[in-house]
């Protein structure tokens, strides 16, 4: 009990020197960090509580944002704070990386894309989805009349893994909570998962995209809408159709009414 009263104490002193003046006392903040998928999971197990970290040591694995900041920016800023420039949390502080890739776009966006990791252009940059596939995905918003301004881009892994491969489950362990944390401060009311990996790895499933695409799910009090991962519509443009369905359904639940959006 001790040191659950230390942290929050922590976590009060940081968000005071970020000027934070008061806690929100809108039930909705309570009601929509407890949602979680409505989806079965077959075969997958949810990413352990904690994290070791590079050096061997472990280190405590945040939970979702405490919802006390004034906005949705200053939120952000206050997770990026604490995930910090080179965050040690996982063996890939070691592994090459370049720097952490934290999330751009609008803090109050209504829609929201989560990718899998930063790939070589993101980690030269700092931003994600900026080589081919973020042109890509750039042109895919711009198809539903949104700028990419307008929305907000994240991945599940704020590092590049080596040669690109897939992040690996106490990688996911030690980020994944940090992406659940922008989707609270965000608060967007759709999500598109780009990719098999992200699709997954936030339903709790090992179903592939091809089955989990077509429809919306309930997460975090937005509707999830998996489609297909930019760099994998570049291989196979034939694809390309059934992203186009998948961003109109997310374009229509951003325009339906509110209790049409199922």
């Amino acid at each position: 009990m001790t040191d659950l009263r230390e942290q929050a104490a922590e976590h009060l002193r940081f968000f005071a020197d970020l000027g934070v003046a008061g806690v929100s006392r809108d039930v909705r903040w309570k009601s929509r960090a407890a949602d979680s998928p409505q989806v079965p999971v077959s075969g997958s197990q949810p990413p352990a509580a904690g994290a070791q970290a590079a050096s061997g040591t472990p280190r405590p694995v945040p939970g979702d944002v405490i919802q006390i900041a004034r906005s949705g920016a200053e939120a952000l800023a206050a997770i990026k704070a604490d995930i910090g420039p080179d965050c040690p949390r996982c063996k890939l502080a070691t592994l090459g990386r370049k720097q952490v890739v934290f999330g751009v776009g609008n803090p109050d966006a209504d829609l929201m894309f989560v990718g899998e990791a930063p790939g070589a252009d993101e980690d030269i940059q700092g931003i994600p989805f900026v080589g081919r596939a973020g042109q890509l995905l750039t042109k895919m918003i711009l198809a539903i009349n949104l700028e990419r301004d307008q929305v907000y881009i994240a991945n599940v892994i704020k590092c590049r893994p080596p040669g690109n491969r897939n992040p690996e489950p106490d990688e996911i362990a030690a980020c994944e909570p940090f992406l659940f944390q922008q989707i609270d401060a965000v608060r967007p009311r759709v999500i598109v998962a780009l990719g098999a990996f992200a699709a997954k790895t936030l339903l709790r499933t090992e179903d592939p995209i091809s089955r989990l695409r077509g429809r919306a799910y309930d997460f975090r009090g937005a509707k999830l809408i998996p489609t297909f991962h930019p760099s994998f519509l570049l291989r196979s443009p034939d694809r390309k159709r059934d992203a186009w369905e998948d961003l109109k359904r997310a374009r229509a639940l951003l325009t339906a009414p509110v209790g049409d959006r199922e």
